[in-house]
């Protein structure tokens, strides 16, 4: 007895002891997190802190690329998602409701501003099993005054999902110079991200400049997330994007774009590429291709990614013949009356022949030579001046060296140059090859009086947030191949090229201009070696300036494999090259010989000004005015304030009265999306060139978002059309008379 009485006193001793070695641990335990306020190596005060700290991402906006006048050319738009919250559980205070408490009187509201019907939304909204719902196409994309709208309305359980998207308004236009950016997804943590990034052009190459950085807002919450009473927030502002302005001129780039567009429908090439450059300063105003895409929804990218004008090199052709002559000019060994044998040239045992099949044109001057294209000339003044003499002027045009333009994967092509008949062959364009931005560099030193300019692209970038220049770029002097002596007389030889009467380029003639220039028909290489057959397989180029006496632009055309119909090759580069020189000349208020220059007006702000007195100020300067609404006061415009217009040009007018629909027949798709996008239409549309009919009636009341159909044809479909109505109505005139007379003659017998 006694000894169990022992063993449990020892029992509960030693229970006793492990207890209080627990306690004692525990106690210590709580006594160092107590003092050092961590555990197992962690901070509880930043664990409790972490809790109810809650961080947004208030993301930076994308830089803005601009025209070299402020043309937006590429920007970032918000635009938001019109949703409904419908469980009553996001409700916690009944006189402040989360959801939607009254569909149908909600669905009648939202009708006023989105293309549905009341009752479609009204069953969207009275939907029990959903949490929160949308509006389909009809709710997406709303533009922030329509947000507002909404808003002052105070539907409850309407949220607005904020988004931004980039914006092309103009396009496919200079696209695979301006590029576009592409949503990707990266992981930080244990957070997925998405970012806007810049998949090819300018967009990706200053992607740094663009990009932004994003801010944060840092807050404490309560358990469910809402911000506490004492509202301390810590706010990180973002870093929007630097803005980008180009040299390009969106006006010129227009004249570029359409001009293509109809080279492009009606030969389908398998390339056609064009720039536009200031012959004094290197500044590129427009620069184009086909095929091309559509930055908004890439269609057409598949068909090529790269930037030809800069990417691609190729054989120039008799467009090289302009540099060989200034050569010869420099080294004195042209004299343009002195004659030469045409036809045939020997390079040892090879033949060089000219291009009428190397049966020449007997005795002709140089001059003349140089007009009528000839090989044989070429070789004659390359062997004057010594292939060492010409593979250093070869040098000083850069050709066989990059450019430098600030854009990516810039070709340099390739001097061949090793053999005589390389030597001669380089002389005429064949066999070395050229991009077509060294061409336009090369062809500065002619049209600059022997000074060659560096082409460049970006004419400056600025901080988004201090406005101030972060990279200027102005115009550089790389070289000066030739004197201002040689310059003149290269560009009196050129001239001599479109104006006489053996000129390989009187097709390329503008009136009221002078063109110097020289035309190009470089054979293609065949993918299996030597080159391809047939007379479309072909580059067909024009390199030319204007005015010849003193060059304000070059223009560079070319157009590979064009599909012609008993043409020859020049007919589809002059349809590019004519237009854009022309019209980008009087654009720019170049002073013609013979006609008037057509005048650039500069819009001012009408907003809240009467209708009446600004159409008549626009009429007086020769602008079309389109009235859309019956108000009497101006409250939207199309183009925006500080745009320029050509005389003839339309501006469109909103007014504070009810918007009406504008009868559309022959205006451009271009003028069409003017109005469309002030007024808030969404447009569909078929075929190409200008409007034939819409589905919506002249003078019809209209509201955003309503759908704007229409039918495009081209000039030469109207003038056929225009050609059958009359001819219907002659038919129609003629049977009339007929039945008239043939009436007259029976009642006349009727009489007797």
């Amino acid at each position: 007895m006694n000894e169990n009485r022992t063993n449990g006193r020892k029992g509960a001793a030693i229970l006793f002891i492990i207890f209080a070695l627990l306690f004692f641990v525990l106690f210590a335990r709580f006594l160092v997190i107590q003092i050092t306020g961590k555990a197992d190596g962690h901070s509880l005060k930043n664990e409790a802190l972490q809790k109810y700290l809650r961080t947004d991402v208030l993301e930076a906006t994308r830089g803005t690329i601009y025209d070299h006048r402020g043309t937006v050319i590429a920007e970032d738009t918000t635009s938001f998602t019109l949703a409904a919250i419908l469980d009553s559980s996001m409700t916690t205070n009944p006189k402040k409701p989360k959801h939607v408490t009254d569909p149908e009187r909600t669905a009648k509201v939202l009708a006023k501003y989105i293309d549905m019907e009341p009752d479609e939304i009204e069953k969207r909204l009275r939907n029990k099993q959903a949490f929160q719902v949308e509006f389909g196409k009809y709710g997406r994309d709303l533009p922030n005054r329509v947000k507002k709208k909404i808003e002052e309305e105070k539907l409850p359980g309407i949220i607005f999902l904020r988004d931004s998207k980039r914006f092309y308004p103009n396009g496919k236009f200079a696209s695979h110079l301006i590029g576009f950016t592409q949503k990707v997804e990266e992981k930080k943590g244990n957070q997925v991200i998405q970012r806007t990034v810049g998949q090819m052009g300018i967009e990706k190459a200053y992607e740094k400049y663009l990009e932004g950085k994003n801010g944060k807002i840092q807050y404490k919450s309560d358990l469910w997330g809402y911000l506490l009473s004492d509202k301390k927030q810590m706010i990180q502002e973002p870093d929007d994007g630097d803005k980008i302005y180009l040299t390009i001129d969106t006006k010129i780039q227009t004249f570029m774009e359409d001009a293509l567009n109809e080279v492009e429908k009606q030969y389908k090439p398998g390339k056609a590429f064009a720039i536009v450059a200031d012959a004094k300063t290197g500044k590129i105003l427009a620069m184009g291709q086909r095929p091309s895409f559509h930055p908004d929804t890439r269609v057409g990218l598949g068909e090529n990614w790269s930037n030809d004008l800069v990417e691609y090199s190729f054989e120039p052709g008799s467009t090289m013949k302009i540099f060989t002559v200034a050569a010869a000019i420099e080294e004195g060994v042209f004299h343009p009356n002195e004659l030469y044998k045409s036809g045939r040239y020997k390079v040892g045992t090879v033949s060089i022949r000219d291009h009428n099949g190397g049966e020449g044109w007997g005795d002709i001057t140089y001059l003349e030579g140089v007009q009528r294209s000839s090989n044989v000339a070429m070789a004659n003044l390359l062997e004057k001046m010594g292939p060492d003499v010409f593979r250093q002027y070869l040098d000083d045009f850069h050709f066989g060296q990059r450019t430098g333009i600030e854009l990516p994967n810039e070709g340099k092509g390739t001097i061949l140059y090793n053999w005589p008949i390389e030597q001669v062959t380089a002389s005429f364009g064949q066999g070395t090859t050229v991009t077509a931005m060294q061409l336009i560099q090369a062809a500065t030193a002619v049209a600059n009086d022997g000074e060659m300019m560096r082409p460049y692209i970006i004419d400056r970038i600025i901080d988004d947030k201090t406005n101030k220049a972060v990279m200027e770029n102005n115009p550089k002097k790389v070289g000066e191949p030739i004197s201002k002596k040689t310059a003149e007389k290269t560009r009196d030889v050129l001239k001599s090229v479109t104006t006489s009467e053996h000129g390989t380029g009187q097709i390329y003639q503008i009136q009221g201009y002078e063109v110097a220039g020289k035309t190009g028909t470089a054979q293609m290489p065949n993918p299996n070696g030597g080159y391809l057959r047939g007379s479309s397989n072909h580059i067909f180029s024009f390199l030319g300036m204007a005015p010849a006496k003193d060059p304000q632009l070059i223009v560079y055309v070319a157009v590979a494999q064009p599909k012609l119909d008993g043409e020859s090759g020049s007919v589809p580069v002059s349809k590019i090259f004519n237009p854009v020189m022309r019209n980008s000349l009087q654009y720019l208020n170049i002073k013609p010989q013979q006609t008037p220059a057509m005048k650039t007006i500069e819009l001012k702000d009408f907003t809240n000004e009467r209708i009446a007195e600004v159409e008549k100020e626009l009429k007086a300067k020769k602008i079309k005015p389109v009235i859309v609404g019956t108000g009497s006061k101006v409250t939207g415009q199309s183009p925006e304030a500080q745009s320029f217009l050509l005389q003839g040009e339309k501006v469109i007018l909103q007014t504070d009265g009810k918007a009406t629909m504008p009868d559309m027949e022959n205006w451009s798709l271009r003028d069409v999306m003017k109005a469309a996008n002030l007024i808030g239409l969404k447009v569909s549309y078929a075929g190409e060139g200008y409007v034939a009919s819409q589905n919506i009636k002249p003078g019809t009341p209209i509201k955003k978002g309503q759908k704007l159909i229409l039918k495009l044809i081209t000039q030469k479909e109207k003038s056929l059309l225009d050609q059958q109505e009359k001819e219907q109505q002659k038919k129609a005139a003629e049977q009339e008379i007929k039945e008239a007379n043939e009436e007259k003659q029976q009642t006349d017998e009727n009489q007797e």
